[in-house]
């Protein structure tokens, strides 16, 4: 006999054989339900933004811009980490349960390799809801981590806090803090009426030269924090102090010291609290991003325990 006439017999008598069909249905059946893992997703990924848009509603509505008022740092930061923790729970385990409920019953399977596909369910009801979640919602996340990045950006410039404080040096008549410092080493010291009327007339003629004044604030901010100002600085700058207000050079010599000096500690003052402000920066983003990573994990576990849960419910 034919070998090809053989086979097709064969063939013939397994599809009029129902037990061949039912063997061939399941083999070439897929193990994935992606009906139910996509409406699980659907269902986990509204279940978050609902949640996420109620927390934040919360959220503001226990904050106050007054002081004494409202919730502080520390209780919104806690409040937040466990609102989000307790979103992805809820949410995972819905997404889940509905994974393993509506998947296709396995009749002939093995029940480890239920249990398994249950599990499998969950896990990727959970990640697809997760990629949704994260794509709605990838400029929140993107600030998470780079306020990070930014903040030690921050810390590692140490001209910043200079920077800052210097603002426009060069307009020392602007509101500047620098622009302040300058207007008190010239500013004109009256001990009686003759003197300040000579010191008035003085004042109009150092209201006119904003060249000396630009000069100084570009000295001031070229010498480094550390180090004292240079003595020919001193006795230019005192010199222009002296023709400005009347002062004797000595007078006017130890006035520049002693706005030099104040200078010194607002910048280094300033140059602290941006510090301080980046590496607050910095621990905040750690954390968050610490504590998304442990709920994305726990929201994995309890969508695969919860889809085991729903498949156990389905096939009885």
């Amino acid at each position: 006999m034919d070998i090809s006439s053989t086979a097709g017999a064969e063939r013939i008598d397994r599809r009029r054989s129902p037990a061949g069909s039912l063997a061939a249905d399941l083999a070439e059946r897929s193990a994935v339900s992606w009906g139910a893992v996509a409406a699980g997703a659907a269902a986990a990924a509204s279940l978050s933004l609902i949640l996420l848009i109620l927390g934040v509603g919360l959220g503001l509505s226990s904050v106050s811009p007054w002081a004494r008022e409202g919730a502080n740092a520390a209780t919104i930061g806690l409040s937040t980490i466990l609102w989000l923790s307790l979103t992805q729970v809820l949410a995972s385990a819905m997404g889940g349960y509905l994974a393993g409920r509506l998947r296709a019953r396995w009749t002939e399977a093995p029940a480890d390799e239920v249990y398994f596909r249950d599990t499998a369910h969950g896990f990727l009801a959970w990640a697809v809801a997760s990629l949704a979640t994260a794509a709605l919602l990838g400029s929140v996340i993107a600030s998470i981590l780079g306020g990070g990045v930014q903040a030690g950006a921050s810390m590692a410039a140490t001209g910043t806090a200079s920077a800052a404080v210097a603002g426009s040096a060069g307009g020392a008549q602007g509101p500047a803090p620098m622009g302040y410092f300058v207007d008190a080493l010239f500013r004109p010291v009256a001990a009686n009426a003759e003197q300040a009327a000579s010191a008035s007339a003085v004042s109009a003629q150092a209201q006119a030269s904003d060249k000396d004044r630009t000069e100084v604030g570009r000295i001031f901010m070229n010498v480094s924090r550390a180090q004292p100002l240079p003595a020919e600085d001193i006795r230019h700058i005192g010199q222009l102090v002296a023709q400005r207000t009347g002062l004797s050079q000595q007078d006017a010599e130890k006035r520049v010291n002693d706005v030099y000096t104040r200078v010194q500690a607002k910048l280094n003052d300033a140059e602290v609290a941006v510090r301080e402000a980046a590496d607050k920066a910095r621990k905040a983003s750690a954390y968050s991003a610490l504590w998304l990573f442990v709920s994305l994990l726990v929201g994995a576990f309890v969508a695969s325990l919860a889809a085991t849960f729903g498949g156990r419910l389905r096939d009885a």
